[in-house]
């Protein structure tokens, strides 16, 4: 790869990995109602890709529940999760979508899995079952539970992605409009304070919202399959593992996370696991969402 594509991976990396630690300040600093949250997210996705929703996808109904799964649903547990865990635990859990993906494809694609990516799974479900276990996972308490419904959730829509024919910006443009319609009226039925919390800091809510829509969602997204288009997906997907470590380091700086010798092997050890399942071959697994599952 050329020194131009490894900076651009990295400044997506970089972009994911704050877009965590922003998700927590605005559902728990800020006291935004993650289902609103995640809805209002979806929206301004949807407005800056609404272009890409013509012509209309074929199996449009699977397309809309796999978005729902890989968008929105995802995004939604993702935001309750940070309500009361931090960013630092959220990164290391969203590696458990990996080894699922896996999963979901052997039970439902006939996916065969040996010995190497069996190991990968043990080793990636160890480390976040240690990372878990650490203080800052312990005292997340249901949060932690939420984030990995998230990988799990994330990583179901993904095994079915490659089963439908849509191109990936498409589907980030279909993901959105099937997560506004569900999180928009389930966020009003089931939550209250929306318009008093963003009112009490409009800015600082507008900046998150237009980070993690278009700065994450459109911008980064663009760029990381703008860059699997033009290189191997065995050499672009294993570098999107630096957004765990990098979401490690500015949830210590920034959120004040308690990071400890557990956490940090954890990770390490969930790293290697999931590096492992990346590398080896798949015939039914869309390999740019192993490690990236949510739009």
């Amino acid at each position: 790869m050329s020194l131009r594509t490894i900076l651009v991976l990295m400044l997506c990396n970089l972009v994911w990995s704050l877009n965590v630690v922003v998700s927590k300040l605005v559902v728990d600093d800020l006291g935004v109602p993650p289902l609103f949250y995640a809805s209002a997210r979806a929206l301004l996705v949807v407005v800056a890709l609404a272009y890409l929703l013509r012509p209309l996808p074929k199996e449009l109904g699977k397309v809309l529940l796999i978005g729902l799964a890989i968008g929105g649903g995802s995004f939604a547990l993702l935001f309750m999760g940070l309500e009361t865990a931090s960013p630092s635990v959220a990164g290391i859990i969203s590696l458990s979508g990996a080894p699922m993906t896996v999963v979901f494809a052997m039970i439902f694609l006939g996916e065969r899995v040996r010995w190497r990516r069996g190991l990968g799974i043990l080793l990636t479900l160890g480390g976040v079952l240690i990372a878990m276990g650490s203080p800052s996972g312990i005292s997340g308490g249901e949060g932690a539970m939420l984030l990995f419904a998230a990988a799990v959730i994330g990583a179901l829509g993904s095994v079915f992605f490659k089963r439908i024919e849509i191109d990936a910006r498409a589907m980030q443009a279909w993901s959105g409009l099937a997560s506004v319609v569900v999180l928009a009226p389930l966020s009003f039925a089931t939550e209250s304070g929306q318009f008093a919390s963003v009112a009490a800091q409009p800015l600082e809510f507008a900046g998150a919202l237009f980070f993690a829509s278009i700065v994450v969602s459109v911008g980064a997204h663009t760029a990381y399959y703008r860059m699997l288009q033009q290189n191997d997906a065995n050499l672009v997907v294993p570098l999107t593992l630096m957004t765990p470590l990098l979401t490690i380091v500015f949830g210590a700086l920034i959120t004040d996370d308690e990071i400890g010798w557990r956490l940090i092997g954890g990770c390490a050890l969930a790293i290697v696991g999931v590096a492992i399942i990346v590398l080896r071959p798949s015939r039914n697994i869309f390999k740019p969402l192993l490690v990236k599952a949510r739009f």
